[in-house]
């Protein structure tokens, strides 16, 4: 299955757009793909944005997932979907006792980069 995804590099933090709802059978080849980038781009932090149909129940388990792995890596990562019930899932599903940074959960992506570069300008 293919999921539709975009990315740019943006004051060093990684922007994955999903693009469409990945499905029950798409959920690995899209946690395969966010993994690759994180790994292969080598961000200071990730925004992973959920777009229009992406903002779908089944994206929800490949967003926690990912957020695992940024916290493996030391990465803040935020979650933009205009989604109020996505929204609600992340937050209530959101691992805390990872030993890492919690998840943010913001309704537009562009307020989720500005956060997320102001993070790291602040740690810096």
């Amino acid at each position: 299955m293919a999921v539709m995804v975009s990315h740019a590099l943006d004051q060093g933090v990684l922007v994955v757009t999903v693009h469409d709802d990945p499905g029950s059978d798409g959920r690995a080849v899209l946690l395969a793909r966010i993994s690759d980038l994180v790994k292969g781009r080598a961000p200071t932090s990730l925004v992973l944005v959920l777009d229009g149909p992406a903002a779908a129940d089944s994206a929800v388990g490949v967003v926690l997932r990912v957020h695992r792995l940024c916290n493996r890596l030391g990465l803040v990562m935020s979650v933009a979907t205009h989604s109020a019930p996505v929204r609600r899932l992340l937050e209530a599903d959101a691992d805390t006792d990872i030993g890492g940074t919690r998840l943010v959960v913001l309704a537009r992506a562009d307020t989720a980069l500005q956060l997320t570069a102001a993070a790291l300008t602040a740690a810096a």
